[in-house]
């Protein structure tokens, strides 16, 4: 049952991504509005997939890489449901990225999961889950940063060479995007701060030291300054428009490639 929630999830976040996009591109057209109801139909089968993860007996623990990435997809979601949901701004074409995102890592979180959910657990502790729980909802904010500087960065180029793009209506003004940037970026960097406090107590717990190395704790931990400097630059020096959407997007990719990229070579 928790596989096939999954796919359908899957399902569900790709039909929402091509719905949001063939609304972008129809004038007038209602598709934007059914793209956040399946949005939100994905989320909540998500939800229920989660709950039917814990469930299980034993509980496949968090620290699975299929399943954090799942959590983080899930997360990433809800932000952004909230923001178009709660804020009332023109966000359809970032939620449409999101669940394009959503799809592949629920995607390959269904293909990974039966050798997880067959294959036994051992019981963990409560640092594993936490650590887990805030490091995947503080890269899922900073992915939305992301995601919002790269369309910030496009629409920016478009306006600045006077482009009119008749085939897509409804994008975010510039100015959305760059406080949905700021928001992500204040929610995400907090929570990415204390998932790495609360990884450093467990790998405390289990070897008596707080830093125990290895190319994931090395790779994390440099992401993790990436990003401190970043916070400065954006809430210190002031850095916003194209400086602070570009730093988001290339922070982002490099925080992938060290928590995701580096999880799955080892």
């Amino acid at each position: 049952m928790v596989i096939e929630l999954h796919q359908l999830t899957a399902a569900l976040y790709l039909a929402a991504s091509l719905t949001t996009f063939v609304g972008l591109a129809l004038p007038s057209s209602p598709l934007g509005r059914a793209a956040i109801w399946l949005l939100a139909a994905a989320a909540i089968g998500h939800g229920l997939a989660f709950a039917q993860l814990h469930a299980l007996v034993p509980p496949p623990p968090l620290t699975d890489l299929p399943l954090a990435v799942s959590l983080m997809a899930w997360l990433a979601v809800l932000f952004v449901l909230g923001l178009v949901l709660l804020r009332r701004r023109r966000l359809e074409s970032l939620a449409g990225l999101v669940a394009a995102l959503a799809f592949v890592g629920v995607f390959y979180a269904s293909l990974s999961l039966r050798r997880t959910v067959e294959g036994g657990s051992e019981p963990v502790g409560g640092w594993p889950h936490l650590h887990v729980i805030l490091a995947s909802a503080g890269i899922a904010l900073l992915g939305v940063a992301g995601l919002a500087g790269l369309l910030f960065l496009a629409e920016d180029r478009r306006l600045r060479a006077k482009r009119r793009l008749e085939w897509v209506r409804g994008l975010p003004s510039l100015e959305a995007l760059d406080r949905v940037n700021l928001l992500a970026l204040a929610l995400g960097f907090p929570l990415l701060t204390f998932g790495v406090v609360a990884g450093m107590l467990w790998t405390e717990d289990m070897t008596g030291r707080l830093w125990a190395g290895g190319a994931h704790a090395t790779w994390s931990a440099l992401a993790w300054a990436i990003y401190l400097a970043l916070a400065v630059a954006r809430f210190g020096v002031g850095w916003r428009g194209r400086e602070a959407a570009a730093s988001a997007a290339a922070g982002f990719a490099f925080l992938l490639f060290a928590v995701i990229g580096v999880g799955i070579a080892a």
